[in-house]
């Protein structure tokens, strides 16, 4: 569910003091995790009294975290049917709707909130109970992509209206801003002249120009807690229902130019923008090859995620009508292991979520979480940009977070203070935010960010056991990145 903050008319960050702002404005946010997590940031970043905060969540758990900061706490749950009568009188112009929900539509929360005058952010575009897994829809109506259609449409309905920033997370939202940052990078290292592009066109033109082909979003999770997943228990570093819920969608990627071999199980979209595809079969049964600095190569989880299709539907290159490049995009994800384990059980359970959950934040004993984005195809080799944030350093600088959720809250912060920095700029989506003053504001909570080349493809080793269809005469087609 949601939770309000009123934030009054002075913003002040540690880096750059004090920025005055013109209005008032008021936040809502949900999900144990992210709730806690966020709060000590908005408090410490944005000149806001406690008693201006509301927090809307149908969990009863973090009402004493709640009551450690003075701030109302409210235990309801938002329907189709009830969701104005409940918002009605706690949001209002100017104020600031911060929604990390789960089974609340998001697009029912941004038409409330542009109507009533107030600013938005979410960390993905949810829908309505039963949007993701009711199998009498197909799958392409329970895609990230039909929601995310759902949603710009409303930026055509509310031009120039209040600040909504769609899902702007650790990923999506954080890691679009990493690939423009590792763009740049690679454009000095390879010795290509370029100052960071002023346009979406010129985003778009660098990549091409840097011949990626594809960018993955590669992420490690290695936090350990002091008692191991038991039978029956579905054990997490992040919202378990969250997860769960995307991990059954069908698995997504933003579809490059260079793809020769269109997957046997993929289905194209006939509406929209048409840069992604999708596979008949549940991101938490597809798995991919990808490579981070700390781990190495690795096989993780085409979990479908806004990004994969924002990020290359941004980076398209045109001519005229016809596309002329754009690069594959999606998720690599290996969760913590204790996560994995819980995937597989959920997954040999037909997909049926187990009795028991279990989010692990103070129960953590070690590990960090290394998120960032992959670039593969420059001349130079593969570029992983990314954030490398400890359990340790999640505690010491943040309270009631572990590495993972410092990483979304972080961004979530930023993208708070940007929209209250750009209160007019209607339905925008990471990519249309400044990287730079993005990661201005979250790089302190994100321990050591770094690029970092490499030599991997996802062609070595391979064929060593048995032998393998693959495309050798280049490494960097989906179909020898996908585990079959």
């Amino acid at each position: 569910m949601p939770a309000f903050t009123r934030v009054p008319s002075a913003l002040t960050s540690q880096d750059d003091g004090a920025r005055n702002l013109r209005r008032p404005c008021r936040a809502p946010r949900h999900c144990r995790v992210w709730q806690q997590g966020v709060l000590p940031l908005l408090l410490r970043h944005i000149a806001i009294r406690p008693e201006a905060i509301t927090i809307l969540t149908a969990a009863p758990r973090g009402r004493e975290i709640a009551r450690e900061y003075g701030i109302r706490f409210i235990a309801a749950t938002l329907t189709r049917g009830n969701y104005r009568a409940v918002l009605d009188p706690l949001l209002g112009r100017g104020d600031f709707l911060l929604n990390v929900s789960v089974d609340v539509s998001s697009l029912a929360l941004i038409e409330f909130c542009a109507e009533r005058g107030a600013l938005y952010l979410d960390t993905c575009i949810e829908p309505w109970p039963g949007g993701y897994t009711d199998p009498s829809l197909p799958p392409a109506a329970r895609s990230n992509y039909a929601l995310r259609e759902g949603a710009l449409a409303l930026r055509r309905r509310f031009p120039g209206g209040p600040t909504a920033v769609l899902t702007h997370g650790a990923n999506p939202g954080l890691v679009s801003h990493f690939v423009k940052q590792a763009l740049v990078d690679a454009a000095a290292a390879s010795g290509v002249p370029a100052e960071p592009p002023a346009n979406r066109d010129g985003w778009a033109r660098l990549a091409e120009r840097l011949g990626v082909k594809a960018i993955h979003i590669a992420e490690r999770d290695t936090q350990v807690a002091d008692s191991p997943k038991e039978p029956g228990e579905f054990v997490n570093t992040w919202s378990i229902d969250g997860f769960v819920s995307e991990g059954s969608q069908p698995a997504e990627l933003g579809w490059g130019t260079h793809e020769r071999h269109f997957p046997a199980d993929g289905r194209e979209h006939d509406f929209g923008s048409r840069a992604a595809i999708y596979l008949l079969r549940p991101g938490a049964a597809t798995r991919v090859r990808s490579w981070t600095p700390l781990e190495g190569p690795y096989h993780g989880f085409l979990i479908t995620h806004g990004e994969s299709i924002s990020i290359a539907d941004y980076l398209t290159v045109r001519d005229g009508n016809q596309v002329r490049y754009r690069p594959t995009c999606h998720y690599a994800y290996h969760p913590c292991d204790d996560a994995v384990l819980s995937l597989h059980e959920f997954a040999g359970k037909n997909f049926r979520l187990q009795s028991r959950k279990r989010l692990i934040v103070e129960e953590i004993t070690k590990g960090i979480d290394e998120l960032g984005v992959l670039l593969l195809g420059p001349e130079r080799g593969v570029y992983w940009y990314g954030s490398r944030l400890s359990i340790e350093e999640a505690r010491r600088i943040a309270p009631h977070n572990n590495a993972t959720s410092l990483q979304v809250t972080a961004a979530v912060l930023a993208g708070v203070i940007w929209a209250i920095e750009h209160p007019r700029r209607g339905v925008v989506e990471p990519e249309d935010l400044d990287h730079a003053r993005i990661l201005e504001i979250a790089g302190p909570y994100l321990g050591d960010t770094v690029g970092v080349w490499g030599n991997w493809t996802p062609l070595q080793d391979r064929g060593r056991l048995f032998s393998e269809d693959l495309d050798r005469d280049d490494p960097w087609q989906f179909k020898n990145i996908r585990v079959v």
